[in-house]
């Protein structure tokens, strides 16, 4: 049976690769999302096409209309004043097209940490956001944590081209389950083709193995041709002035801290045994390729003759 999915945050890493498989698999995909260059490469692979504020409840009920599933998703959005606030009024947004549209089966984006309701900086918005989903009565809803994304440690490329260092707050040692967004975005697709979910849900879902910021800095430093690059763990107070100093807003810098010192003191458990079928194939290896590329597309040389 083939089902029509509505894809929130289409154009982005996870959602792409979502959408893409899905329209693969025979499906009919509503695909959601702001960047109308992309959304237009996704129509012209056959999905409908929506572009919306994740904020606007009445849009998504229209990009959700004739669904039979749904992705949820709360984009990053640490430009906004108050990010907590936004969650809760992306959350709402959804609860609420989710519930006119009498949609049966969720999957929602989540994180590993999302079981803690304090002390883990944005991941308590996607604590609140599985608690409001599973209020949806007879809602099939799969909370889908995902390790730590690979794709974040491209934000180190302006860092690495302006001071030649590779850091953040974390641990340079710490062993923490990384994965690569495409293989999140191919295993929700495998979910989608069955929806064989019911009842409420948690699917942890992280890399081939855990790894340290050291090691991973390591590889990249190869990738890139710069092999004597070196990871630096920041101070806290450093890290949250670099946020700020970036465009982040001061109330989300100070989540993002308290997010990495969730990790550092293990608040955040990273170490946990997660059966086999609940692992990414993408190496850090195989990563360090993507992030090479995605290096020089951002050098001003290749800018310039492109």
């Amino acid at each position: 049976m083939k089902n029509t999915i509505a894809i929130m945050g289409a154009t982005g890493h996870i959602g792409m690769i979502l959408t893409e498989e899905l329209l693969k698999k025979g499906h009919k995909v509503h695909a959601i999302g702001r960047d109308k260059e992309k959304l237009q490469k996704l129509k012209e692979k056959g999905a409908q096409i929506f572009i919306s504020s994740f904020e606007d409840a009445n849009a998504l009920t229209e990009a959700f209309k004739g669904c039979n599933a749904v992705f949820s998703f709360i984009p990053p959005a640490m430009d906004v004043e108050d990010f907590t606030a936004y969650q809760d009024k992306v959350g709402e947004a959804i609860k609420k097209a989710i519930m006119n549209n009498k949609i049966t089966h969720v999957i929602n984006l989540s994180s590993i940490g999302a079981e803690l309701d304090t002390g883990t900086g944005p991941i308590k918005g996607l604590h609140r956001h599985e608690k409001r989903l599973n209020e949806i009565p007879q809602i099939n809803v799969l909370h889908f944590r995902a390790g730590f994304f690979m794709e974040n440690l491209m934000r180190a490329i302006p860092l690495i081209k302006g001071m030649g260092i590779i850091g953040t707050p974390i641990k340079s040692d710490l062993q923490i389950p990384m994965i690569a967004t495409r293989d999140i975005g191919k295993k929700i697709a495998e979910q989608f083709d069955t929806l064989s979910f019911k009842g409420q849900t948690i699917f942890d879902f992280i890399g081939p193995k855990a790894i340290t910021m050291t090691e991973a800095s390591t590889i990249i430093a190869k990738s890139i041709g710069k092999p004597d690059l070196k990871y630096i763990q920041f101070a806290y107070e450093d890290a949250e002035r670099g946020m700020i100093g970036m465009g982040m807003q001061p109330k989300s810098a100070k989540m993002m801290i308290e997010m990495h010192k969730a990790f550092n003191e293990g608040k955040i458990h990273t170490t946990q045994q997660i059966k086999s079928d609940n692992h990414g194939s993408t190496t850090i290896d195989e990563f360090g390729k993507i992030f090479a590329q995605k290096f020089r597309m951002e050098t001003p040389e290749h800018a310039a003759r492109h």
